[in-house]
């Protein structure tokens, strides 16, 4: 592989692409008012049929400390892991997160009427490359899961600190990093049962 295509193909390609569309929908929104209003989680419209509300309301943030903290998250956590993965792989990681974390909050949080924030998906992520860590026999994967497990459940229990709330000018929704979590370990499980299943397939034929 040429050193052009090996760049084209890095993860990194996919955290500038996020941090583009998150972008460029946050400064769209400052100039036209309507754009979050057609594009955020907004559980009465995904009821009528507006169901790209799932999807692109992970991609929506409230101000821009809101966006520089996920941004921030999404780059420390593509830091962390990014040997787990390839361009397309992490694409479609990041896909399914997002669609799974609307379906999972419309789901299981009638209550919570509207969301924006890229933070369940991060949850997610982190979630998912703690699991590649384990995986591949590094330990420190046990303790970032036990880390994010402790996170969450505080904030389940506890709420989230109150400064944070004041920064991005909105509650956090920490349901949001339960689902995203739970997507996450998902996600892994998905990919390592169907590893398993494919290595035992491949062994069985050559046997």
């Amino acid at each position: 592989m040429s050193p052009v295509s090996r760049r084209l193909n890095s993860p990194y390609m996919a955290a500038i692409l996020l941090s583009l569309v998150c972008l460029g929908l946050y400064l769209a929104g400052l100039y036209f008012t309507g754009l979050d209003a057609g594009l955020a989680y907004r559980r009465t419209e995904i009821a009528q049929g507006q169901w790209w509300r799932l999807i692109s309301g992970n991609l929506l943030h409230t101000n821009h400390w809101h966006l520089l903290m996920n941004l921030a998250g999404l780059w420390v956590l593509l830091l962390l892991h990014h040997f787990h993965y390839r361009l397309k792989g992490l694409l479609c990681l990041l896909a399914c997160l997002c669609l799974l974390e609307g379906l999972g909050l419309y789901l299981f949080y009638p209550g919570l009427l509207a969301y924006v924030g890229l933070s369940g998906v991060l949850h997610g992520l982190f979630a998912y490359g703690a699991i590649q860590d384990i995986r591949t026999g590094t330990k420190s994967g046990y303790l970032l899961l036990l880390g994010v497990m402790i996170k969450v459940a505080n904030e389940q229990l506890f709420g989230a600190p109150a400064d944070v709330s004041a920064m991005i000018g909105a509650r956090v929704a920490t349901e949001s990093h339960l689902v995203g979590l739970v997507c996450g370990l998902s996600c892994a499980a998905l990919v390592l049962g169907y590893g398993r299943c494919r290595a035992a397939a491949i062994i069985k034929k050559t046997a």
